[in-house]
């Protein structure tokens, strides 16, 4: 029996975290869902051309050492070594291709995916309870909403996919000592394209900070944190997919994201539940057509 314990958990590691990261990030492009298709060659030299002479600029210009530039060759290494390639790039580099490709959307803003996202969390009605351990900390949330089309039109069955960290700012599949579903579920909307999602509100946490990443923002100073949020993917046939993170009013890094991720649009309202402890939020999810 795996160790399911909060003391079990507190002990991942970075390195962990990070070849999990890793092997679900290979497994996806293997299975499909994340395979980037055929790229055209000269849009590829066009870009790499690019980045090779970006890099080459600032060497140049900023007058980079011999001794800084064997750091960075060491800790390009350390990078692949602690499996963090997905940790470093959804951190810094995935808002701005998200910002691109959803530029066109007029429904609901999306933003990062993040490194910690699993395919086929378990099927649940449209008003069910995430999976969660008998002992679970943290405030009651329930979330409610509808989807619906742009043009207000509802869209029953719906799929709204949700994954958040626990009190302590960990995820399931990618610490020690969580259940394997631990805070992770898929809701079908009903017949009018409503849900009610009973979760609990998830805490602020760091990124991993004791592998290459974690190198980085102390090398440079930066702090690691992310404030609290819950992830969301929500499809439906016909329509665009929308992957998003949702926020928390407060949060002190709501104004200073490590991951750049949050927009004015994805501030919750939350009040206090009527009908028990805890808070309700209600958000829409507005999704586009396919072009």
């Amino acid at each position: 029996m795996s160790d399911t314990s909060f003391d079990a958990e507190v002990t991942a590691k970075a390195a962990e975290s990070g070849a999990n990261a890793s092997a679900r990030f290979r497994e996806r492009m293997a299975t499909g869902s994340a395979r980037p298709g055929v790229v055209d060659t000269m849009r590829v030299d066009h870009l790499a051309s690019k980045v090779i002479r970006a890099l080459n600029d600032i060497v140049i210009e900023d007058r980079v050492s011999y001794e800084e530039y064997n750091a960075l060759k060491a800790w390009l290494i350390k990078v692949g070594e602690d499996g963090e390639w997905p940790l470093f790039l959804d951190v810094w580099l995935e808002h701005s291709v998200e910002t691109v490709a959803n530029a066109h959307r007029e429904g609901s803003k999306g933003t990062i995916e993040g490194p910690y996202y699993i395919e086929d969390a378990p099927d649940l009605p449209w008003n069910g309870t995430i999976p969660m351990r008998d002992d679970e900390p943290g405030t009651p949330l329930v979330f409610t909403g509808q989807a619906r089309a742009v043009d207000g039109t509802p869209l029953p069955g719906a799929k709204i996919e949700l994954w958040h960290a626990d009190d302590l700012g960990f995820y399931s599949q990618f610490a020690p000592g969580l259940p394997e579903w631990n805070l992770r579920g898929t809701w079908t909307a009903n017949e009018d394209g409503r849900y009610e999602i009973h979760t609990l509100r998830p805490a602020a946490y760091q990124i991993p900070i004791d592998g290459a990443c974690g190198q980085l923002i102390a090398a440079a100073g930066w702090h690691a944190w992310r404030p609290a949020h819950l992830h969301f993917k929500v499809s439906a046939p016909g329509y665009q997919l929308i992957t998003t993170q949702l926020y928390f009013p407060g949060d002190p890094h709501n104004d200073d994201d490590i991951a750049s991720a949050v927009k004015p649009e994805l501030i919750l309202d939350p009040k206090p539940d009527p009908a028990g402890e805890g808070v309700v939020v209600d958000y829409d999810f507005v999704l586009d057509l396919e072009s």
